[in-house]
């Protein structure tokens, strides 16, 4: 399956509202965003069970810095969208929707908003709502995969 993550609230904390992982003096130098705790686990896991992993943001952060940051923990995915990108592929495909997975072959999309869950209802793509405080989150993935 090709799987798309989001970063902020999902991978990537807005505040305090994870656990995270601890960055040491080299990735405050590169300047490192802190992830969520588990994340890499989860990634790997899902990696090594077949499945394609990617970044799919509406975030403006460029696709290298988001690279840097999840190289600083060891994971690497196939592909990043970012809000630049996203914009220009669903204006071109007249697809008036924050996200829409499918424009980018993405088969099921894991997020923390619920409005992303709605809009997978109005177009027809597959979502997975992770609230920012489940503890089980990951488990809540790999069993919410096992379904679809």
């Amino acid at each position: 399956m090709n799987i798309s993550f989001d970063l902020d609230s999902t991978i990537i904390p807005n505040g305090d509202e994870f656990k995270t992982e601890t960055i040491g003096w080299i990735g405050k130098l590169f300047k490192v965003e802190k992830i969520r705790k588990g994340s890499k686990d989860l990634i790997l896991k899902l990696q090594n069970d077949g499945h394609k992993v990617n970044i799919y943001t509406t975030s403006f952060r460029s696709k290298s810095r988001i690279r840097r940051t999840l190289k600083y923990y060891g994971i690497s995915v196939n592909r990043i969208v970012n809000q630049t990108e996203n914009q220009k592929i669903l204006k071109s495909k007249n697809i008036y929707s924050t996200k829409y997975p499918p424009a980018f072959n993405f088969d099921v999309h894991i997020d923390d908003l619920p409005g992303v869950k709605i809009e997978g209802g109005k177009y027809n793509f597959k979502t997975i709502i992770i609230h920012p405080s489940d503890k089980n989150w990951a488990d809540i993935i790999i069993n919410e995969l096992k379904t679809i």
